[in-house]
């Protein structure tokens, strides 16, 4: 059994903390993932095209994730869709409402100033 020693002598099993990274990964990822959507929905798109779209940027969500979300957003008033009928299969497309765009507007502030600030916290012992 190999494990990692730190602070206090305890030992912990490199197994355990891979899980314990894996989970404050998608806590991270599951804080961003509202302003990264939004940042695509400045023109209509439908929910497989955002999906590729957001994987192409390097950034892969589960439509299980993604469908969700969007209706969240929807019900908040910050996104508005509509469905297309008029191709082979219906599709709904989503768009930032007016609301949507100032809401993505100070989030986008907020993430520059907040990035700012943990980039100077984590460089800060370099």
């Amino acid at each position: 059994m190999y494990g990692i020693q730190y602070n206090g002598g305890e030992v912990m099993e490199l197994d355990e903390m891979k899980d314990i990274v894996t989970g404050m990964e998608q806590e991270l990822r599951r804080g961003t993932m509202t302003l990264c959507v939004l940042s695509r929905l400045k023109t209509p798109k439908y929910g497989y095209a955002l999906v590729e779209e957001l994987a192409a940027g390097g950034l892969s969500i589960e439509p299980g994730t993604l469908y969700p979300l969007l209706r969240r957003l929807e019900t908040q008033g910050l996104l508005k869709s509509e469905w297309e009928t008029s191709g082979a299969k219906p599709r709904k497309y989503y768009v930032r409402s007016a609301q949507g765009e100032t809401v993505y507007g100070l989030l986008c502030g907020e993430w520059d100033a907040m990035t700012q600030v943990i980039d100077k916290l984590i460089h800060e012992e370099e």
